[in-house]
């Protein structure tokens, strides 16, 4: 019986290692996702810095009524935990990528680092999604750095979590062939998420998208 499931066992684990990429480029994607993601979030914070030295200041990445970071720097949602948003992308990016090198030096995680990981990208997720809804409904503005974060938190949660259910460090139980399903077309996953981004901001903005053609 130990036999048999041992053997199930291995036939699963075969499977997802066939089926993914993961492995090294999970940690690459750490690293330089990470590193892109701490660039958007310290260039913003340097933006915010500036604007608050000078009212008059505009920012780089305010290019037209829509495409505005200024309107987003001035919005409430910009200080949600009464301090400016990009400070905490500064921080946990720089985790990210922390933690992106030490793997690719070899370091072997046990299952508690790996859901400290899931936990920290979940609830990066969260705050990413909750953001893209008041820049859309709520304060009608895009901010170019803040959708660069946007991008890499997806990809980071993504294939974070991915790679947790593909190593059993989260459990899939009787939904293990759709994990290994999810596994195998990670990038149309993750494509079609941006895509659903995509089209609610053309959806959002419309009527505004329609006066530049």
């Amino acid at each position: 019986m130990t036999a048999t499931r041992d053997a199930e066992r291995a036939t699963d684990d075969a499977a997802a290692s066939t089926a993914t990429p993961f492995g090294s480029g999970l940690h690459w994607l750490y690293v330089v996702g990470g590193a892109i993601g701490f660039l958007a979030s310290f260039v913003l914070s340097v933006e915010e810095y500036l604007s608050l030295l000078n009212p008059d200041y505009v920012a780089s990445c305010s290019l037209n009524p829509i495409v505005s970071c200024g309107s987003v720097m001035e919005s409430d949602q910009a200080t949600l935990f009464g301090f400016p948003n990009p400070l905490i992308g500064v921080a946990a990016f720089a985790v990210v990528v922390t933690v992106g090198v030490a793997l690719l030096t070899g370091l072997r995680a046990p299952r508690w680092f790996w859901l400290g990981m899931q936990l920290g990208t979940t609830l990066g997720v969260i705050l990413v999604h909750w953001l893209i809804v008041q820049s859309l409904y709520e304060i009608g503005a895009l901010c170019p750095y803040c959708m660069v974060v946007w991008v890499v938190t997806i990809a980071i949660f993504a294939y974070t979590t991915l790679h947790n259910l593909e190593q059993g460090h989260l459990p899939a139980g009787g939904a293990r062939p759709a994990v290994l399903g999810l596994i195998r077309f990670h990038t149309l996953v993750v494509v079609l998420w941006y895509l659903v981004i995509v089209a609610l901001i053309l959806q959002a903005f419309w009527s505004y998208w329609t006066t530049l053609l």
